[in-house]
């Protein structure tokens, strides 16, 4: 038999903060993807890691007063101890400030050039740090970035230049010749659209901040985010070495990555695969958003859903089937505890965790807990062994085309067919009668024998609760040890002893009790002790920060608020401040202030604040501005 391999792939992501929601689904995703691909007989290699370079990286580390590797190391840390509570299994985990990963990058750099694919040039446009993502003035309309709303930034430097525009029409060769390669289709269809209106050649390092891969020749520079980041799929497996890693897996099958980084994706990387000479990867699949507050879940616009508590409250093999079967791969989806209680209710209580309990405490209760054996020429036998074959053919279909909700909704048809067989074949009365005992050891064993298949086809999804059920049915094996051939009907073996176990697979929540609960803790978090003491964890949650006025007005109709447009360093805001009895307008131009720069937007006379200055109050309510001594600049962090 041919040694089929599989290289799956999840972004890298940044250690600017800590793993929310969005993170957590696409490597779940990978998990899933690589687990199915494992039972099915293929030998899996899986990548994750970090992105740990960059301006984003080395100013989020200087707001907290670190340096880059100390907060890389630090959020690092926070993905290793998540990954293996969700059953994250990766065979890897790069990180962009390892040794090797330098190494390769730089190897990928040097063949480019050495191809002759890379210029020193001028680069001028506009910049989001944030998402540091490079844009057009047609794009960046208002000085704003379209994808996160942050003002941009104004940039010209010397950059080497990756000749992107040389590749266009080979790359449309390529989509063309292989159409599996962009999914889903709509996605696919972006991209050629985007490559056909031209390509530009793309700037690739950056002379502007010091935290990155120095380019070899002339470390003023460091490679731009997306050369360095994008290389890691072949650093992992030790290029520019022909490692026995590189040669058994490259190139990748699966890259998985969210619509929005697509482009550097389908785009720049194939061409920079092309320029070294190397195999493109066979698929690159953009999956949605989850959304929360119909927007998308971003650090910047202050919506992310941790997945701690929904961890530390329902477990890993609850949140993996929700994340898998309520959001359609490749769409986006709206999170809501509300969906994720109904799912963990309907779906893993109800039926699964009742035809669990109810097959079991059947067996035990009236074969003295074991498997009976079966009629394998019955009717009954025949008709549940056509359902699970049935079930078992469209769920693999389902997962090799990525449609993931399907398979487990093809699942659960077979799920929902069992709990109505149950109450149409009635064991509790065939118990009764003798000449119906061939009949009810038959009922018994189909339903034993559904339950190992039905834990094989949610193993990939929920382990955890996959491996238990095999454990309660007797079944004494790994389930992620299973050949092929268990995925057939008939494996289970009569006189097997089952483990009767009296706590429910999925125990239903109170919805009711549950949001009070919630609303309970939420009112007390927001309530201040009566000593109005805090903890330095909350203290870190302000942002305090030394601003520049560069402009002063008064607000009409109020004797006392002003308008202050204020520089923060890396952005120019507006803030409204009630100081206009004390301090004219002019007076204030110039002066250094400390203003708390991560309040939530608010209107005062109909004119919006994005942050507010801090002012003592003297005993007559006279305020007293707060500044920093000579020599502090806008940005600073106060502390």
């Amino acid at each position: 038999m041919e040694n089929k391999t599989f290289y799956v792939t999840t972004p890298i992501y940044y250690v600017n903060d800590l793993p929310h929601i969005g993170h957590v689904y696409t490597t779940v995703v990978a998990d899933v993807v690589a687990r199915y691909k494992r039972l099915m007989g293929y030998d899996v290699y899986f990548l994750t890691g970090t992105d740990e370079h960059g301006l984003k990286v080395e100013k989020a580390a200087k707001e907290k007063g670190m340096s880059p590797i100390e907060l890389a190391d630090k959020v690092v840390e926070n993905y290793k101890q998540l990954w293996p509570k969700l059953y994250i299994k990766n065979n890897d985990f790069i990180r962009t400030t390892e040794e090797r990963h330098i190494k390769g990058a730089v190897a990928l750099f040097e063949k480019m050039k050495e191809n002759g694919d890379i210029y020193l040039g001028k680069y001028k446009g506009k910049y989001c740090v944030s998402c540091e993502a490079v844009l057009t003035e047609f794009q960046a309309k208002n000085n704003k970035c379209p994808d996160c709303g942050k003002p941009v930034e104004d940039v010209e430097e010397e950059s080497y230049f990756f000749k992107l525009s040389k590749y266009q029409k080979k790359l449309l060769e390529f989509y063309e010749q292989n159409p599996d390669f962009i999914q889903p289709e709509n996605r696919r269809n972006e991209v050629i659209s985007f490559v056909k209106g031209g390509l530009k050649d793309l700037s690739i390092s950056r002379t502007s901040f010091k935290w990155g891969i120095p380019i070899p020749g002339d470390e003023k520079h460091v490679m731009y985010v997306w050369l360095d980041a994008l290389s890691n799929y072949i650093t992992a497996l030790g290029y520019p070495e022909e490692t026995e890693l590189f040669k058994k897996y490259w190139p990748a099958k699966l890259h998985l990555v969210g619509k929005d980084i697509l482009r550097f994706h389908a785009v720049y990387w194939p061409a920079f695969l092309m320029s070294a000479g190397l195999p493109l990867p066979k698929t690159v699949f953009a999956h949605g958003w989850w959304l929360k507050d119909e927007g998308k879940m971003s650090k910047s616009v202050g919506n992310i859903v941790r997945p701690q508590y929904l961890l530390e409250q329902f477990g890993a093999d609850a949140l993996r089937y929700f994340l898998m079967r309520e959001m359609v791969f490749g769409n986006d989806c709206n999170f809501s505890d509300e969906a994720f209680l109904s799912r963990l209710n309907s779906d893993l209580a109800n039926d699964l965790g009742n035809l669990v309990s109810r097959t079991l405490s059947m067996i035990s209760k009236y074969r003295d807990g074991k498997i009976p054996e079966p009629d394998r020429n019955s009717e009954i036998y025949k008709e549940i062994e056509s359902l699970a074959k049935t079930c078992g053919v469209n769920w693999e279909s389902y997962f090799d085309t990525y449609q993931f909700h399907k398979a487990l909704a093809e699942v659960w048809t077979y799920l929902n067919h069992l709990n109505k067989f149950i109450v149409n074949v009635e064991p509790w009365q065939l118990v009764k009668d003798p000449e119906s005992t061939d009949k009810l050891d038959t009922v018994l064993y189909v339903l034993a024998e559904s339950l190992r298949l039905l834990a094989l086809y949610i193993s990939p999804v929920m382990p955890g609760k996959s491996q238990e059920i095999w454990n309660r049915i007797g079944f004494d094996r790994n389930i992620e040890e299973s050949p092929l051939s268990f995925l057939k009907f008939g494996v289970l073996e009569s006189g097997t002893k089952i483990n009767a176990v009296k706590e429910h697979l999925f125990p239903r929540i109170d919805v009711k009790e549950y949001f009070k609960d919630a609303d309970n803790q939420k009112q007390k978090e927001e309530k201040v002790e009566n000593d109005n003491r805090i903890s330095i964890e909350d203290f870190a949650k302000v942002e305090l920060k030394v601003a520049k006025v560069i402009e002063a007005e008064k607000i009409e109709k109020s004797n006392k608020l002003l308008k202050l447009q204020i520089d923060l360093g890396d952005e120019k805001r507006q803030i409204v401040a009630g100081i206009g009895k004390k301090y004219k307008p002019e007076d204030l131009v110039g002066r250094l202030i400390v203003v708390v720069a991560n309040l939530k937007p608010a209107k005062l006379m109909g004119v919006e604040s994005n942050g507010m200055l801090l002012a003592a109050s003297g005993e007559d309510g006279e305020p007293f501005l707060l500044a920093p001594e000579e020599g502090a600049k806008p940005g600073y962090r106060v502390k």
